[in-house]
């Protein structure tokens, strides 16, 4: 592997229709845990404008900054000057299923499909252990994902070690 690949800085994109709690908890585990490494995006088919509070209240129980996340189309990433993407990941079952933009960079991809929090009904504690249960898949996942040799695994290996990552079961209660 060359010095320039083993240094290079990944452009990592996480979909989900209303980019108000999965894409954006994905979009802060890899910020964290891939720094040096990713650059760590999120957004959505339909985003709901804003991001949902009991996400925002998960990421900081986990020391996150959360003053910089926002609810954005994923059309800011199909525009002129976006960052070139590396790779983009649908973390729910709706946004895999839409027809996405032509993405700059033509990006590896994969569906890692998480439960929807927003979606349940029930207690405080109930939508609350939702919210934990999101994080903590993505968070898998993600540690999988930035352990990966990237480099030098060619695509279609790389490709199926991306799919496999969306099928792994997660330490989850139905998984």
């Amino acid at each position: 592997m060359s010095a320039e690949a083993a240094h290079r800085l990944y452009n990592v994109l996480f979909l989900c229709t209303g980019n108000s709690a999965r894409s954006i908890m994905a979009e802060a585990i890899l910020q964290r845990l891939g720094a040096g490494k990713f650059n760590a995006f999120s957004a959505g088919s339909d985003p709901k404008g804003a991001v949902n509070p009991h996400a925002l209240h998960v990421l900081e129980r986990f020391n996150y900054r959360i003053d910089q996340f926002r609810s954005k189309s994923w059309d800011e990433f199909a525009q002129a000057g976006a960052p070139s993407l590396d790779f983009v990941f649908t973390v729910c079952d709706n946004a895999a299923g839409e027809v996405c933009p032509i993405w700059p960079g033509q990006p590896m991809s994969a569906h890692w499909g998480v439960p929807d929090p927003p979606a349940v009904e029930g207690s405080e504690a109930e939508v609350a252990a939702a919210f934990l249960d999101a994080y903590g898949r993505l968070s898998n996942r993600i540690e999988i994902f930035i352990n990966l040799p990237i480099a030098s695994l060619d695509r279609l290996t790389l490709q199926k070690r991306l799919n496999d990552i969306g099928k792994s079961k997660d330490n989850a209660k139905d998984a």
